[in-house]
């Protein structure tokens, strides 16, 4: 296993929500020397020198200034940090035959039978008051298994091989544990446990949480050629995109956002349709015709997973657009506009990857199934800008437990870092 792999795989491993894949791409941007920004305070731009900023500490701007003998394009990469999952509702506790249980809610468009017989943990945000009365907040990740929704036996329905339908509000509570004298509710038990972590907390007032499978991510395969984990979708364009970000040698701007709730349409203040990554173009380009004068010469790739041909399905996909595993990053195009690429922009990056030997191929949808969309048409829409959305094939895509090759993460990073590079002329 490469260190690029090991390195992936820990990433993965310590990002179960969008606000610790933020935390955990904040400290690789200040190990490297970027520089964090706040959004209440002015900005004293430097040439050459990376910063970056958080909203909701769920979503992330990178990015590096360009020299003053290169200032007129900007190559940006967007992915998303959101992926579909089981949210605790905010009065959650059920008790009933003698188990406690909680009450959730399905985030986004999940599979959601592999859920079913796992070993789940808990992980988000939590916000309450400390001992001198001010608010803070804190991540919470419980790491161990705590919590199961098991399957009903089939002997208890003769049907289930058969297909059934899930219905989210009486077949996912999720079990926690045995009903006892006087169960606690889930705020003391989020107190007790940052108590113990040390935290300076007398009350937890409000959460995000999320359950998440605990079987670690792994490199599987007869021959270790792919990665088996939770989340592939998005944050291994997360973290594909901030690696040639942190790589890149080059003088002209380059920039990575990773936004928040892309998988429930985006229409928030951190997710793509809100406002967070034009105010950051505003506060580098203070001078709206030069921002829109560089915006016109430059190029974005909305970075999101692609949907594999599977074996056992291969009638699912277009017989001339099944994109494989291992065999390169994956160009989407969508006549109806799902996606954002155009001729223009798909013949730059198709270019780009024949100058460095890198594979690519293409995915479009069934001309008679409904196409998925990313955050590419909107940040498109919004800005203006050229765009291509690019993904690494991906099978099992918002299942609990995703697949993706090895080569893939190589070959892609390898692809975006050139991107970054090449003064591309749009």
């Amino acid at each position: 296993m490469s260190n690029k792999i090991k390195h992936l795989l820990a990433f993965l491993q310590a990002s179960p929500t969008p606000f610790h894949a933020v935390a955990n791409m904040r400290e690789q941007l200040l190990d490297a020397g970027y520089q964090a920004l706040d959004p209440a305070q002015d900005w004293d731009l430097k040439a050459a020198q990376g910063y970056f900023v958080e909203r909701n500490s769920s979503s992330i701007v990178a990015f590096r200034m360009p020299s003053q003998t290169e200032s007129e394009r900007l190559h940006m990469i967007g992915a998303h940090t959101d992926s579909p999952c089981l949210r605790v509702k905010p009065n959650p506790e059920i008790q009933q035959h003698g188990y406690h249980q909680l009450g959730v809610e399905v985030y986004g468009g999940a599979l959601l039978h592999p859920w079913f017989d796992r070993d789940l943990s808990l992980a988000g945000r939590v916000v309450g008051k400390q001992a001198n009365g001010q608010l803070a907040a804190a991540l919470v990740d419980l790491k161990r298994p705590i919590a199961c929704i098991p399957s009903l036996a089939i002997h208890l329905n003769r049907e289930a091989n058969k297909g059934i339908s899930i219905n989210p509000q009486t077949d996912l509570p999720v079990l926690l544990g045995q009903q006892l004298g006087d169960d606690p509710n889930l705020r003391e038990m989020l107190l007790k446990h940052l108590t113990e972590q040390g935290q300076d907390f007398v009350q937890i007032l409000d959460y995000e949480l999320s359950f998440y499978d605990t079987q670690p991510p792994a490199v599987v395969g007869w021959q270790e050629e792919y990665i088996a984990s939770a989340r592939l979708d998005n944050l291994l364009s997360c973290y594909t995109g901030l690696q040639a970000l942190l790589s890149a040698t080059t003088e002209q701007g380059i920039l990575l956002v990773c936004n928040d709730h892309e998988e429930v349409g985006s229409q928030t203040a951190e997710g793509a349709q809100g406002s967070f990554l034009l105010s950051v173009l505003q506060r580098i380009y203070p001078n709206p015709e030069k921002m829109h004068q560089v915006l016109h010469q430059s190029v974005l790739v909305s970075a999101d997973n692609a949907h594999a041909v599977h074996p056992n399905f291969a009638s699912k996909h277009d017989g001339q657009h099944g994109p494989k595993l291992n065999a390169g990053a994956v160009i989407k195009v969508n006549a109806n506009q799902r996606y954002a690429t155009n001729a223009v922009t798909s013949a730059l990056i198709m270019a780009l990857a024949q100058e460095h030997s890198l594979p690519i191929q293409s995915f479009v949808v069934r001309s008679d199934m409904v196409c998925g969309s990313t955050i590419g048409p909107i940040t498109a829409a919004q800005l203006g800008i050229k765009t291509i959305d690019l993904g690494m094939p991906t099978l099992a895509m918002h299942s609990i437990r995703e697949w993706a090759g090895c080569e893939d993460v190589a070959t892609t990073i390898a692809l975006l870092q050139a991107f970054y590079e090449t003064p591309l002329k749009v």
